[in-house]
């Protein structure tokens, strides 16, 4: 990156944690030199070519997400994402919401959740010390991109877990924020953010952009039944009961705060397909190549319809994935999801 008065700054540090080909903008006016509150930047450093007078030090953040963000490992890793692990029972046996898939297949997952009595949990405040910790003592901040608290408590956790940081690091900053969302359109928002850092955004710039357009990203999608969501608690038991009946199949939305809302019910799968198909085109509309992501839960066949579909009449780049463990177990075998950043959202559901 060029400095202002447009000399080129590069640096490698010898003992700071930090990349070895990091650049820093800096202001060739700047007259002092800014550490991170942190001794081991007394460290020495050896600089190979400076033009600009001094050096501005940024602090380093960390950006997580968490296990229901639904990112793949490419794209978390692409991106340097990390997250914080939900968890989940089978029988009574305790696993983590892990996005990797290392103790089950997604496969194995959907069967469970058809046929075993699952149940998540939240992300304890024992799994954000650990996953912070190491973090925080190289003096990097932390920014979590949580999900909806509409659906989940885990943001409220993470409060508890940075209360019990605080006075042990008071340097540091760990700020949790609600992205309004759940599933791929969490991890959207996410993957934008990492994006942003690698173009030397600073933490409070990438928190005013997830503020002013988690809104615009759309998720949409279907059930087999509305079952899992009912049990879950993510719907109301008449949004339920009605949409089971005849093969009634619910259009479901996310709504301004991630509420999953019922926003039509329309009789059979091809109907809803096209129903939903609308709705992404509709978010789109303007776009000449959107980036499209079809979830899915044992539903390969709807997804590659789906995939075929946003290419050939959207003109769409279009990512395929599994629906992941949280957001599976409360969707249950047969769900799809649409995801796409688009039109900001501006329904809400009446129900609280």
């Amino acid at each position: 990156m060029k400095t202002d008065s447009g000399a080129l700054l590069q640096l490698e540090f010898e003992s700071l944690n930090l990349r070895h080909d990091e650049t820093l903008t800096v202001d060739a006016n700047v007259l002092t030199v800014f550490f991170l509150s942190n001794k081991r930047f007394m460290d020495p450093f050896k600089i190979f070519t400076m033009e600009a007078t001094e050096v501005l030090f940024m602090n380093e953040f960390q950006i997580f997400t968490d296990s229901s963000c639904d990112l793949t490992t490419e794209m978390r890793q692409s991106h340097n994402l990390e997250y914080f692990r939900m968890a989940f029972t089978v029988d009574g046996k305790f696993y983590d919401a892990d996005l990797d898939y290392k103790d089950y297949s997604a496969e194995q997952l959907y069967e469970w959740i058809k046929s075993a009595n699952i149940k998540t949990s939240l992300i304890t405040v024992q799994e954000f010390l650990n996953r912070m910790i190491p973090f925080l003592e190289k003096g990097i901040d932390i920014l979590y991109l949580a999900c909806t608290e509409v659906l989940s408590g885990s943001l409220n956790v993470f409060r508890l877990a940075v209360n019990e940081l605080k006075d042990k690091y008071p340097e540091r900053k760990m700020i949790g924020i609600d992205t309004h969302r759940a599933g791929m359109v969490e991890g959207m928002i996410a993957m934008d953010a990492a994006d942003l850092k690698k173009e030397g955004k600073s933490m409070e710039e990438i928190i005013r952009f997830v503020e002013e357009e988690r809104l615009k990203y759309n998720l949409c999608g279907t059930v087999e039944t509305l079952t899992y969501l009912k049990k879950a608690g993510r719907v109301s038991g008449a949004a339920a009961f009605f949409g089971n009946l005849f093969s009634v199949k619910p259009i479901i939305v996310a709504d301004t705060l991630g509420h999953n809302y019922v926003v039509s019910k329309v009789k059979g799968s091809k109907n809803a397909y096209l129903e939903l198909f609308k709705i992404i085109k509709d978010a789109v509309e303007g776009q000449e190549h959107p980036v499209i992501y079809v979830g899915q839960g044992k539903a390969q066949q709807v997804s590659a319809y789906f995939k075929k579909r946003f290419e050939e009449e959207l003109g769409a780049t279009v990512i395929e994935y599994w629906v992941g463990p949280i957001i599976g177990i409360s969707c249950g075998p047969g769900v799809i999801h649409l995801n796409v950043k688009g039109k900001e959202v501006t329904v809400t559901s009446p129900e609280k």
